[in-house]
């Protein structure tokens, strides 16, 4: 354990080494890339493109790292960045950066690498701040336990000749595939600030076939699938100059941080967690202190945060039970059931939405909407201000402040990884599967979670549809969102605590955990939303034994923090 919150990572500064006198008219340059297939802009997770195989296929996915880039002048040597890194989300809208401090002129040409160099990739990822492009609470490439990135992420969907559906997904990763991309780029910054690059996913999966048990590679070994991705990828990007007239030239901006100010008379109180887990983004103006939580957490278990004062938060996030409901639904102080199993309450400071739709960006946000919602509390603001004597924002302050120290950190599995126990053969067995790939291609027969729950955190911040309905009963994420391809997408939670959080999926379908491995093993439902890393799986499912299904088990209930469990 180690507090993380005021330590400095001094090793990754950003700076240009500038071979040539800077002018004094200093410039920022927006870079946006763009996903093209061919000529056309990529439309994500349509399945209407078609590969040079002739195959019809979908991009659901579409995530690389960049660093190391360089600009080159007109006259005189390349401009570098040292120490640069970039992660961009391409469907998920993190398409570009920007480049600070350029000489204003004229620029021939761009170069950068895809991926990162070795001492970045071995480098220890909790060490990274919040809010950097390489730490695993922003990048969904970390490798968890295996160490290092992933590269290049591309995903989707393909069509097999009996119009079924399959799925791909192509991790290029390994430090003998960094890859180096260099590009003519006709730019004049005395005019224009912005510059495109496209992304050919066409170029990408040039001349690769879809087939069943091989549409997956995550560059083990001398993977030729990964070696002509290498290949591919870097023929694939172009730059294009935006033009003036263009609206997505505008240079995006970023607001200030809000200064932290500490109520008089209140304590300061570290933020303390593992220190293997990543660095977490706190709400930079909402610090911690001993009284603040003690108001959240006195908040949160008063019932008259509801219309009818018989309902506190803790009613159906009880502690017992990983901060969940051991109900399929809640049950609201009206006495009217809810639609969607409640969410267990920990680890929170690690996540980027809330909600099962994701519709709260914050914490803050999420937390005033229970009180609100018909089913649920049912009061408005002003009568809960009225009665507990607090605004809104202090509310919700405070409740975020509680929530946000709720960690589940000190599991068997903790402990296993520090030396200090070890796994049964059979929680080890459940370990190994867990973390290994379904790849028969490469005699690979794991279960594949890793990819949804991978890292010390064992979650996501990316949504999925992980095959419970063919026809989605609940929309999920598409009623935020309004993209076909969020249909039945949910956002992943941590399998920390699992054995304390049934019953399990967004409606509490499944009571065991017995009946969750089951479902992954062999009762997927195919829809053309569903995850690739599910759809890749044969259709008769993974096989595994009875065997394995209860090392899996064992192993889940290894995640379990007894001291929370109170």
């Amino acid at each position: 354990m180690r507090t993380k919150a005021t330590a400095l990572w001094h090793s990754l500064l950003t700076l240009w080494t500038v071979l040539l006198a800077v002018p004094a008219g200093a410039v920022d340059l927006r870079v946006d890339v763009v996903p093209m297939f061919q000529d056309e802009a990529l439309q994500f997770d349509a399945l209407g493109y078609t590969s040079s195989q002739q195959q019809r296929l979908s991009v659901t996915r579409l995530d690389f790292l960049l660093s190391e880039i360089e600009i080159k002048p007109r006259a005189g040597d390349w401009l570098t960045q040292k120490d640069w890194v970039a992660y961009l989300s391409l469907r998920e809208s993190r398409t570009g950066f920007t480049l600070k401090g350029l000489p204003e002129g004229d620029y021939t040409a761009l170069r950068f690498h895809v991926g990162v160099r070795p001492d970045l990739n071995k480098a220890d990822a909790t060490q990274f701040p919040a809010g950097h492009p390489l730490n695993p609470s922003v990048n969904t490439l970390w490798w968890g336990w295996m160490g290092g990135y992933v590269f290049f992420a591309v995903e989707g969907g393909w069509r097999r000749p009996d119009g079924s559906l399959s799925g791909y997904s192509f991790h290029v990763a390994t430090d003998q595939h960094l890859m180096s991309i260099e590009m003519p780029c006709e730019l004049d910054l005395d005019r224009g600030k912005s510059l495109k690059i496209e992304l050919d996913v066409a170029a990408v999966l040039d001349a690769i076939m879809f087939k069943d048990d091989e549409s997956t590679t995550h560059s083990r070994g001398d993977d030729p699938l990964a070696v002509k991705l290498h290949q591919n990828i870097q023929r694939a990007f172009r730059a294009r100059p935006v033009s003036a007239g263009d609206s997505s030239s505008v240079i995006a901006s970023t607001a200030p941080a809000k200064k932290a100010v500490v109520p008089e008379g209140e304590t300061l109180v570290p933020f303390t967690f593992s220190s293997a887990f990543p660095m977490p983004q706190l709400p930079g103006d909402n610090p911690l202190t001993q009284e603040g939580i003690a108001r959240g957490e006195k908040l949160f278990h008063d019932k008259r945060l509801s219309i009818n004062n018989t309902q506190a938060c803790a009613d159906c996030h009880d502690a017992r039970h990983g901060f969940s409901d051991p109900r399929t639904f809640s049950i609201g102080a009206e006495g009217k059931a809810g639609t969607r199993q409640a969410m267990p309450l920990f680890n929170l400071a690690w996540k980027q939405s809330f909600f099962w739709d994701g519709r709260a960006p914050t914490l803050r946000e999420q937390v005033l909407q229970p009180i609100q919602n018909p089913i649920e509390m049912h009061e408005t603001l002003e009568g809960v201000e009225k009665k507990v004597g607090m605004t809104r924002d202090q509310i919700a302050r405070a409740l975020e402040q509680y929530l946000v120290t709720i960690v589940s950190q000190e599991a068997k599995f903790d402990r296993v990884m520090r030396g200090a126990e070890k796994f049964t053969p059979a929680e080890q067995r459940g370990f190994d599967l867990f973390h290994a790939e379904y790849d028969p291609r490469r005699g690979l027969f794991g279960a594949d979670c890793f990819h949804c729950h991978g890292g010390p955190l064992f979650q996501s911040a990316a949504f999925a549809n992980n095959g419970l309905d063919s026809e989605p009963r609940d929309l999920g994420r598409f009623e935020v969102t309004k993209r076909e391809g969020d249909r039945g997408k949910f956002a992943v939670p941590s399998l920390r605590d699992v054995a304390l959080t049934a019953p399990y999926m967004h409606d509490g379908r499944f009571t065991t955990l017995e009946e969750v491995v089951a479902h992954y093993d062999h009762g997927l439902q195919r829809s053309d939303s569903l995850d690739p890393n599910l759809a890749k799986h044969p259709l008769k499912g993974l096989g595994l034994s009875d065997d394995d299904k209860a090392a899996l088990v064992a192993f889940m209930r290894t995640l379990t923090d007894e001291s929370l469990a109170k």
